[in-house]
């Protein structure tokens, strides 16, 4: 009797890098941060492949195609398989156009969408300014790889930060504050637009003015998540529904990850095991982040937990 052969899953990594900068004043996707030009997101893709990670699908604009694979793309497809994938305003659904005068990108989930032609298996998303932490990526690459595959839900999966070890201390921030179940299992996620330290904690406002208090310990979106792959079916009927929402600006709301988390929660069609990830974050939201990001990667080469030289040791 022949043995039966194992499947072999090798989830994709796709790396949210279309974002303009806006607050930083340049492009920080490609501003280095390590001891030989090595960027943020260089540190996240030597944690994704080594955590088991087997593609990388870049997710760009059309203005930032040539520089981007210049400096990230050629050089990373030596090591692993690349992809691109490009926002686009005008990647709708049949029947709608950009509204005139709509600049803003459409937002995370809307990114999410504009890879499905490239998404065949289990992925990941994370944010290119971001650095995770080689732990958040071995617990969401281990989670894909066992991806449970029982009755009619999309099993999804989050790693989960402290909002103490997330926060900037140069300007606000935007947060996924999130509520989870004595077991693990998210249960919603509220987005926060302005988050900031505040007396000694977190605290977020909705009009400039009243802050209200985030507990220490309150757990936090950093926008790496972990989807099946029929899950992208969803994104386009939701983007639909969120064009057809007459609440949301045209000019300005977009459509959100944490928001179709949402939405795909309460109609009982997913869940999410929430991977608690017990290090710091670290990101560069304004141009002075930079150097405590810089200071931290330096820390972490001295206490051995990267090369000093990120590529030359092979993957």
């Amino acid at each position: 009797m022949a043995k039966e052969r194992k499947i072999v899953i090798t989830p994709t990594l796709i790396i949210m890098a279309a974002g303009i900068g806006s607050r930083y004043g340049g492009l920080k996707q490609i501003d280095p941060v390590g001891p030989n030009g090595e960027l943020i997101i260089d540190y996240s893709i030597y944690d994704a492949v080594n955590a088991g990670f087997g593609r990388v699908i870049f997710l760009i604009t059309d203005e930032l195609d040539a520089p981007f694979k210049e400096m990230i793309g050629d050089r990373i497809a030596q090591l692993i398989p690349v992809g691109y994938a490009y926002q686009r305003l005008d990647d709708m659904p049949d029947g709608f156009t950009p509204p005139a005068g709509r600049i803003k990108p459409w937002g995370t989930a809307h990114a999410v969408n504009c890879c499905r032609e490239l998404i065949d298996g289990p992925f990941a998303v994370i944010n290119a300014d971001d650095f995770y932490g080689r732990d958040a990526f071995v617990k969401v690459c281990g989670f894909l790889k066992n991806e449970p595959r029982d009755g009619g839900k999309y099993h999804c999966c989050m790693a989960g930060y402290l909002i103490e070890n997330t926060l900037t201390e140069h300007g606000h921030v935007a947060r996924g504050v999130c509520q989870v179940s004595e077991d693990g299992i998210l249960t919603g996620v509220t987005e926060r637009t302005r988050v900031e330290h505040r007396d000694g904690g977190a605290a977020y406002t909705e009009d400039g003015e009243r802050f209200i208090p985030i507990a220490p310990g309150t757990v936090v979106s950093m926008n790496f998540w972990g989807f099946p792959a029929e899950i992208t079916r969803e994104f386009e009927p939701m983007f639909r529904r969120f064009l057809l929402d007459e609440k949301n600006d045209p000019l300005k709301s977009e459509f959100l990850l944490p928001s179709a988390v949402n939405e795909l929660l309460s109609v009982g069609l997913a869940d999410v095991s929430v991977l608690r990830a017990d290090a710091k974050w670290y990101g560069v939201t304004y141009r002075e982040d930079k150097e405590p990001v810089k200071n931290a990667i330096y820390a972490m080469i001295n206490a051995g937990e990267y090369p000093e030289r990120l590529w030359a040791h092979g993957i």
